[in-house]
This record gives structure tokens, sequence and C-alpha cells, in this order.
């Protein structure tokens, strides 16, 4: 069975349908036909993928402030979605030293508002709420975390996060329990995420493509932190799963699942520039890990995915080498001819969605 179909003609709300994940969220859809409202404060990178590929048309563009409660609410009422993805947020550790009362209103109060205006939806309909991997309290130990295991962090962002968690369980508690509510809701986590159309600052895949393609240096702040990098068409897949399922039974009602490679995936920054290079020309880098301070950020952080293999036969499709060549191949187009991006962002979803379904992944 194709899950995916479930979305042809549904109404679906999107918050931050202009960033990374956002834009390529609302591609997905738009393939499958639904009928997308977006909703976004700004655009959050020159250049944009949203923008490039010209991702407004045909859908309801609107520039509104999650923060807004008043407006978040008027839109759910005035849509009435069938589906909803939450992933509008201050997404950057980093940013989040710089501005921790944006990050904290936009990350907890942002996630509040959906839940309000979620509460005023009297008809059936499946919410993803997006968090982050950092959501967990990350003492670094060298296994994945579970989605039962502690919840916080010691920067903003992550903190922010772990409470947006928190808020979640307590609202589906409070106020989506009972068995005729017909809204549903699941959280999802993720993180690591790389592919086409990041241009997001202080991140190592958009720090070495905007470098390289000016001939410059990438400088690595901390080259021997490990990650286990997914493609961002992996975590969308799990929220369409969810999403899918969420629509169809109240099975996994207020569930919360991580959404990652497999814990044997995990290479380190430097390990990731190097295999990115071998897909440029032009290749530079300076480790500059020893000659500034830096604000903390996590050596080592993975998430146990197993849950969401046992309960919707979900896994991640590419191993590292598919990951970066998918994600070189979308750069090196773009850069040699940005007007083609749409045309190679629906290939590579068509081209995930046909890996997805030779490997036997039930959603495809």
């Amino acid at each position: 069975m194709n899950y995916l179909k479930v979305f042809k003609d549904k109404k679906i709300l999107i918050t931050g349908h202009t960033g990374f994940k956002g834009a390529w969220l609302t591609a997905w859809l738009k393939l499958l036909g639904a009928e997308i409202i977006g909703v976004s404060l700004d655009i959050v990178s020159n250049p944009s993928h949203f923008i490039e590929a010209k991702l407004d048309a045909g859908i309801k563009d609107l520039r509104i402030d999650i923060r807004d409660k008043s407006l978040i609410e008027e839109i759910a009422l005035k849509e009435k979605p069938d589906f909803v993805f939450h992933l509008a947020a201050q997404s950057l550790v980093r940013e989040s030293y710089l501005n921790p009362v944006e990050t904290w209103t936009t990350n907890l109060m942002g996630s509040l508002n959906v839940l309000e205006a979620l509460r005023k939806i009297d008809k059936k309909c499946a919410a993803v709420i997006i968090t982050s991997d950092k959501c967990y309290d990350n003492v670094e130990w060298p296994w994945g975390y579970k989605e039962t295991d502690s919840l916080g962090g010691p920067d903003p962002y992550s903190s922010s996060k772990g409470a947006a968690e928190l808020l979640i369980k307590s609202y589906i508690s409070s106020f989506f329990s009972s068995e005729d509510c017909n809204v549903r809701i699941a959280s999802a986590r993720a993180g690591n995420v790389i592919g086409g159309g990041d241009w997001a600052k202080d991140r190592i895949i958009p720090d070495c493509v905007k470098a390289w393609s000016e001939d410059k240096v990438v400088k690595l702040r901390n080259p021997n932190a490990t990650r286990p990098w997914q493609h961002v068409l992996e975590p969308l897949s799990g929220y369409l799963r969810l999403a899918y399922d969420l629509y169809e039974s109240r099975r996994l009602h207020g569930e919360p699942f991580n959404f990652g490679p497999p814990a044997q995936q995990n290479q380190s920054v430097l390990e990731l520039v190097e295999v990115m290079s071998n897909y440029w020309d032009q290749v530079r880098w300076e480790d500059i890990s020893k000659k500034t301070e830096q604000p903390y950020e996590s050596g080592l952080l993975k998430l146990n995915c197993d849950k969401a293999l046992h309960e919707m036969n979900w896994r991640a499709v590419m191993d590292f080498e598919e990951t970066i060549s998918m994600t070189a191949e979308w750069y090196k187009s773009f850069y040699l001819n940005p007007t083609t991006i749409l045309d190679l962002t629906n290939s590579q979803l068509e081209k995930y969605t046909e890996l997805a379904k030779s490997r036997g992944l039930d959603w495809a």
C-alpha cells in the first residue's frame, strides 16, 4: 500500500514552510497533490530553496509570526486543515546564545499557539509537531537516546526544545485524551539533517558549498564532533508516515518518535567534509577549533530509532555515501544553473521514493 496517497486533495497546514525542511516538505506534498497552507515569518536565507524553486506557486503562502496566537487560531478556524506539520522554529544552537528570548518564545510559545489552534479544530485532523534530537539531556553517551530518556539541554535551543516536548505531552493529556477527540497529535525528533537547499548560518554543508563556490577556505569549528548525518528526506518520510497513521487511527496518538539513520552511521565533521570534497573541484578547509573560543555544542549525539521501525516499519533509506552524493548533486546543479532547481528537487523526491520502494519501506 502506498501510504502517501492519503495526502492527495487534503488541506495541509505547514508552519515554517519556507525553511530548509519546510521547503522540501512543501515540494513533496505539492507532488502528492495536496492543498497547502504555509505559515512562515519570512524567508530564512539567501539564497532560498523556497524562492529559487518557486514553491509559492499554487499554495497559500502566508507571512505570519508563529508567536501571534490570534492569527494562528484564525488560520486554523478558517482553513480547517486535515493535517498539520509544525516546523516553525529558531533552529540554530549558536543563534540561541545570541538571542535566547527569541529562541524560547518562538520554540515554546510558538508550539503552544499551534496546540491552542488545534483545540479549535472540530474535524478529524492529524498533527505532527517537530522538535529536535537536541531535546534530550545529552550526556554524550555512546548509545542512541530513546523516546523515554530525559529531556533538557545546556544551551537555550536545546532546553527550549525539551520544554516544547513537555508542553506537547501535557496538552495531549489535558485536552486531547478523550476517545471521541478528532485531533490526533504526535511529536517527532530528528537532527543532523543535510541535503540540498540549506543555506543556514553556521551549518557545515552550507559553509562548505558557499566557500567552495567562491574558492574560499571552510573554517571547521569542531571537526572531531561526530553526528549520525541523514538526508532531509529521511525524517520527512517519517513525518509523513506518522501523519498517515495518526489520520487513520488513534494507535500512535500522543507518542513521540525519533527519526534518524542506523546507529553505526556516525561520522565526524571532518569525515563529512572529506567525502563532500570528492564531489567538488576546488576545496580547502582549516581547523580553527583551537584558535577561537566557541560556545558549547555537543560532541556526540545520536538517536535510537527502534520505535519507528517497530511501530511503522520506518527506517532510513540511504547510506552515508548516497546521502552525500544526492546532497552534492543538488548544490552543484544549483550553482551551475539555479533555474533548473525545481526539476532537480522533484526528481530527487521521486528517486528517493523509488529507492524506498525497492528497499521494502511500507510508506513508499
